[in-house]
């Protein structure tokens, strides 16, 4: 889609987003697990270093803290890879986040196998499934840069627990700045009757390829896109199923706790429809270059048109 020709890593608008807040509210603290330039906190940490805090490799130290920032009134945003961010420091964020319902933001990037020649330990690929179980936190999984950016200026807008899932890898540009972002309201990206294909994340991208070729072979796909994992859009999902009878979910993530997951708890409950849920099948990360790991786990468009066909055999 030569259109996309725009590329930025979905990290940067979480720092963009960080910027502008910080110029909104004098509240907005930052808290920097040693990851300053990588989690893109740089720039919030020029322009506000006395709301900068930097503590160093301490995942748990820096979630108990940014609770105790919240409950004197500030608005925190604690940062570090989504791998540390969500498993790492799961407890302190289940009890001292989400059970005492603080005000805390948790910026969470380098997600998913995109991550690349890190390997498995670095890749998140289940912190969905962690942070959607766990009541009381929102969790947001922005498709680019720009909409990344208004996702993590609209946590720093409603009050309790966030998480907030962001990437290294430079991805194309796919909103606009006057594309609508509500949290718990998906968007449709592109209108079709045969199919719904229910992405998040970078996946959104790679399904917007796919409904394209698609419709060449005379399949029309509806593209939404799913930022909001929780509080999710069940409206939407719902209206997928009647209207088009069978749904293709796309996640950068395990396929069990999942995107899929909670779309087929959904769609079970109120519409049954066929269904293809396409994730990481139960398996550990590797060492590789992002497009090579995407390949290899099967999550390219070719991989979701393919579900599509094989799906459409079945309705």
């Amino acid at each position: 889609m030569n259109k996309f020709s725009e590329k930025k890593a979905t990290r940067t608008g979480y720092g963009e987003g960080l910027l502008e807040l910080g110029e909104k509210n004098s509240d907005v603290v930052v808290i920097s697990l040693d990851l300053t330039e990588s989690t893109a906190l740089h720039k919030f940490k020029e322009k506000f270093p006395s709301r900068f805090i930097s503590l160093g490799i301490a995942e748990q130290n820096g979630i108990t803290a940014a609770a105790g920032l919240s409950l004197c009134g500030k608005i925190p945003f604690v940062s570090t890879f989504a791998v540390f961010a969500s498993g790492r420091v799961y407890d302190q964020i289940r009890v001292s986040v989400c059970y005492s319902n603080t005000n805390v933001k948790i910026g969470a990037t380098h997600s998913g196998i995109t991550v690349g020649p890190d390997g498995a330990t670095h890749q998140a690929t289940e912190d969905i499934a962690l942070m959607q179980v766990l009541p009381r936190m929102t969790v947001l999984v922005p498709c680019d840069a720009l909409e990344t950016k208004k996702a993590t200026i609209a946590a720093g807008e409603i009050f309790g627990p966030v998480y907030i899932r962001s990437g290294r890898e430079p991805v194309p540009v796919i909103t606009a700045p006057e594309t609508p972002f509500v949290i718990g309201k998906a968007n449709v990206l592109k209108e079709g009757k045969d199919v719904a294909i229910i992405a998040c994340g970078i996946m959104v991208y790679e399904s917007l390829v796919a409904a394209e070729t698609l419709e060449k072979k005379g399949i029309k796909a509806r593209v939404i896109n799913m930022h909001t994992i929780k509080p999710i859009d069940k409206d939407i999902i719902i209206k997928a199923a009647k209207e088009c009878g069978a749904i293709v979910t796309v996640e950068e993530h395990q396929v069990i706790g999942g995107l899929g997951s909670r779309v087929a708890e959904i769609v079970v409950e109120n519409s049954p429809a066929v269904m293809k849920i396409i994730g990481i099948q139960d398996k550990f990360g590797e060492s590789g270059q992002a497009q090579e790991l995407l390949k290899y786990y099967h999550l390219k468009d070719t991989d979701i048109v393919d579900a599509v066909e094989t799906l459409l055999k079945k309705k």
